[in-house]
């Protein structure tokens, strides 16, 4: 089946991370990527059909929570995920609790479980 018409956002302010998850998701997915919670919403109200939303936590200005909280005001209807490579704290458990995001995801990444993430909600 092909995934490329399967469009997904990924937030981080490491440009490092940014290509590496591009280049390990985007041989399957339209990845489209983001340096900041700003650039995120702007790229979400140009690409109307992004279905999902991966966010790295700590970013300046505007963190993973924050960005998706504005996200999720205007376009309800993608699933978020919160990408860390710290613990997971209150903030994060308080966003899945609340049903801001689906799961959160550690870093590194787990290439096995982001397709599987992925795969389950698309």
């Amino acid at each position: 089946m092909d995934n490329k018409g399967n469009k997904i956002l990924y937030v981080d302010d490491e440009p490092m991370n940014l290509l590496l998850f591009k280049a390990l998701i985007g041989k399957k997915y339209e990845v489209h990527t983001a340096a900041s919670g700003f650039e995120g919403l702007q790229l979400l109200e140009t690409n109307p059909d992004i279905k999902l939303v991966f966010s790295d936590m700590k970013m300046p200005e505007m963190n993973g929570v924050d960005f998706i909280t504005e996200a999720k005001k205007i376009h309800k209807d993608k699933h978020y995920y919160i990408v860390t490579g710290y613990e997971v704290n209150n903030d994060i458990n308080n966003a899945i609790n609340a049903g801001l995001i689906s799961a959160s995801l550690k870093k590194p990444f787990n290439l096995d479980l982001i397709f599987k993430t992925i795969e389950k909600d698309l």
